[in-house]
């Protein structure tokens, strides 16, 4: 038997709407007090602003960290499938597997599953490797991934500090241009408006890109820690030798609520199969 591979991740609604969300409800406040939407374009601003916090986010960061995170931005849009239902089951078939023939027998199933953390795991445990050490080493990978992502979210975290302060240096440059010249007061007004658009750049990229982005992404290390732990915990449960029915009520624990339902259906479903 094949663990079936991984629910196919969606388009993230949190995200995409959020962003939406924040955005339209300060442009249409801006608008209602009779603002102008072109008094918000600043291609100067924009490159200040952008090009500053780059800048500074690559000082504070290794080069090959930043391209690291950037690449992850992407994915913030997607929302991965949560297969953890399907995930217990194959766990507790494997542990029914095993108490009946023992858990050599899973040697080749083990080398034919597709998720790798699931597949080094349960192939450790027939391979004989001893409990605790399995335990180690599978948690030791799981601290590696972790911190790998933590450091991805500083990385936007470091940026989201760095926009605002930039934005504000933007903001007088374009007072000291203003300033430089005074011979046309009808101007100044225009001027100083236009200079404080880096400061709204600024502010707005490091609170509705930068940070949010950051915060995520530990949202989502969080997730993936959290379903490495039922995969480590139920194949240290099968080396054991426990009873797949204690398997089942010890991972269920990991579940969130609608998945802990599913499972219940799927458990259903794979006792009528063996019945008939």
């Amino acid at each position: 038997m094949a663990v079936p591979a991984r629910v196919r991740s969606k388009l993230d609604l949190g995200t995409v709407g959020g962003l939406l969300l924040a955005i339209g409800g300060i442009l249409g406040g801006y608008y209602l007090e009779h603002g102008r939407a072109g008094d918000l374009m600043g291609a100067s601003a924009a490159l200040i602003v952008l090009g500053g916090s780059l800048g500074a986010t690559l000082l504070a960061n290794p080069v090959g960290l930043v391209r690291r995170a950037a690449g992850m931005l992407g994915s913030l849009f997607k929302e991965p499938g949560d297969d953890s239902a399907e995930l217990l089951e194959t766990i507790v078939d494997f542990a029914t597997r095993a108490r009946k023939t023992g858990i050599v027998a899973l040697e080749q199933e083990a080398m034919e599953v597709e998720d790798a953390f699931l597949r080094k795991s349960l192939t450790l445990a027939v391979d004989g490797v001893d409990l605790q050490e399995l335990r180690s080493s599978m948690e030791l990978e799981m601290d590696v991934v972790e911190r790998r992502w933590e450091d991805a979210a500083k990385v936007y975290e470091s940026a989201g500090g760095f926009a605002p302060t930039i934005g504000i240096i933007g903001a007088v440059l374009g007072l000291i241009t203003v300033m430089g010249d005074l011979s046309d007061i009808s101007k100044v007004g225009k001027g100083i408006a236009a200079a404080f658009v880096a400061t709204i750049y600024g502010v707005g990229s490091a609170n509705l890109l930068f940070l949010p982005a950051g915060h995520k992404i530990r949202l989502r290390a969080t997730a993936a820690r959290e379903r490495q732990e039922l995969i480590l915990e139920g194949v240290c449960s099968i080396a054991e030798g426990l009873n797949p029915k204690m398997i089942r009520s010890k991972l269920e624990a990991y579940l969130p609520v609608r998945a802990a339902g599913q499972a219940r259906k799927l458990s259903g479903a794979s006792g009528e199969r063996r019945a008939a």
